[in-house]
This record gives structure tokens, C-alpha cells and sequence, in this order.
């Protein structure tokens, strides 16, 4: 006997193509759409998924990112987040910067601080360090190393997995298959092995004024691809990666 679909709403997140579009059907920010039968994971339906970064397991940095909303949910399961549903709407469009935001917040609420480690190695797993000039780092199957701490490093060498760093002068560094590696605080860096994708935003850096911090560009790059060299550090300048030493 199938399973019923659940009917509740689920807040999701959705990558398309840059016309709005995903697997031939047109989406439209602002709008319901409804699917004529069953909604089957990786068959049919509209699809999603609850963790934003899995979303790049299926669409680049380079694509659109919406805030979803679906319902009547099909109770299959695979291996991440992902959803299938008989009815979405596409709430809003996520700008790179704010998508890897949700990205990271969506990671911090699964954490249990009490029992949380700064270092983990179990698969799905997330390793996360607040405190300044600390380490985090994980080596699970599609994990999360976070790190907020300022001059501080987030390393991941599971694959599919993400290190992420919002401190100041920090690093986040992924030689994992497939896996992502964000920096977003002033004067981040990331490296990463060939296939990963890297992310960084460049800062204001203004100290004591009320636009320090404003993000000034934003930059994502697939290892391998336009000159983005594995094992490399890179920092954003005027819009554009530049390598920077490790040290």
C-alpha cells in the first residue's frame, strides 16, 4: 500500500536554471503550481530540498535559488534532503550571499552545542567552533565543519560535505569529492580540490563606521574550471579571486 503524502506545508529550497526554469517546466517567483497525480521522488512532482547547500548537488553556484513552499509531500527518502511534492510555490528569489546564509543556519540548528566537538569524523556529521582562532574540522561522508570564530579555520575532507567560515581573516578549506568550501567574513579565504566549488564574499572593511562589513561582491567558482587551481587559497578583490598565500 503506498504511503500517503504528507499535507503539510514544508519551507524548502530550490535551485533553477538562470530562464527560471528545471527539467523543461517555467517557474515563476510569486507563484502556486500544482501537479496532476502522484508526486514521485526523481520521477515526477516538484522537487526541493529541506538543506539549502544539498541544493548544489544538483544545480551550480551560478543558478537562481528560490525560497519554496510545498506540499503534499511524498514520503520517499534518498539519501539527503530532498522532497517531492505535488504542490509549490516559489516564494521568494535567495541571492547567492543569503542562500549560503540559510545554508549555514539551517547547519547551526541541527548542532547540539552541548555535545557539540570541534573535531568530527562520523559521516553526516557536523563539527562547529564559535571562538576565535579555533578549528573546526570534520572528515564524515557528507558533513558540515562551521566555524564563526575570527581568524579561524573550518576544514572538510568528507566528500559532498561544506566547511564554512564567517570570521574575520578566517579560512575554510574542502578536499573532499564534490564538496563546497565558503568564506563570508572580511578578508575570508577558501581552497578546495578539483570539483568543489568555492564561495566568498568581499566586505567593506570600515572600522567603526555604520557600513563595515557591507558585502561589497560576491563570487562563486568550480575548482578545475576558469583557472581555479586546486589546493590554492583565494580571497575576493574588487570582485574577482585572487590567490593568496596559505600562511
Amino acid at each position: 500500500m503506498a504511503k500517503k503524502p504528507n499535507p503539510a506545508k514544508i519551507v524548502a529550497y530550490k535551485g533553477f536554471n538562470p530562464d527560471w526554469t528545471c527539467n523543461g517546466f517555467q517557474y515563476e517567483v510569486g507563484k502556486t503550481f500544482k501537479h496532476k497525480g502522484r508526486a514521485e521522488l526523481c520521477a515526477s512532482g516538484f522537487h526541493a530540498c529541506q538543506a539549502p547547500l544539498d541544493v548544489f548537488g544538483y544545480y551550480p553556484p551560478t543558478s537562481k535559488f528560490a525560497l519554496v513552499e510545498m506540499s503534499g509531500v511524498s514520503a520517499d527518502r534518498r539519501g539527503d534532503s530532498k522532497l517531492c511534492s505535488t504542490e509549490i510555490t516559489i516564494k521568494a528569489e535567495l541571492t547567492l550571499p543569503d542562500f549560503i546564509k540559510r545554508g549555514v543556519d539551517y547547519i547551526l540548528s541541527k548542532v547540539d552545542f552541548a555535545g557539540a566537538s570541534e573535531t568530527n569524523t562520523g559521516d553526516r556529521s557536523a563539527a562547529t567552533n564559535t571562538g576565535d582562532r579555533s578549528a573546526a574540522t570534520n572528515t564524515g561522508y557528507r558533513s558540515a565543519a562551521t566555524n564563526t570564530g575570527d581568524r579561524s579555520a573550518a576544514t572538510n575532507t568528507g566528500d559532498r560535505s561544506a566547511a564554512t567560515n564567517t570570521g574575520y581573516r578566517s579560512a575554510a578549506t574542502n578536499t573532499g569529492k564534490y564538496g563546497a568550501a565558503f568564506a563570508t567574513g572580511i578578508d575570508g579565504k577558501v581552497s578546495g580540490a578539483v570539483g568543489c566549488s568555492l564561495h566568498l564574499d568581499e566586505r567593506r572593511e570600515n572600522w567603526g563606521a555604520d557600513n563595515h562589513g557591507e558585502i561589497l561582491h560576491a563570487w562563486a567558482g568550480i575548482v578545475g574550471r576558469d583557472g581555479i587551481k586546486p589546493d590554492t587559497f583565494y580571497t575576493l578583490k574588487d570582485g574577482q579571486p585572487v590567490e593568496v598565500s596559505d600562511q
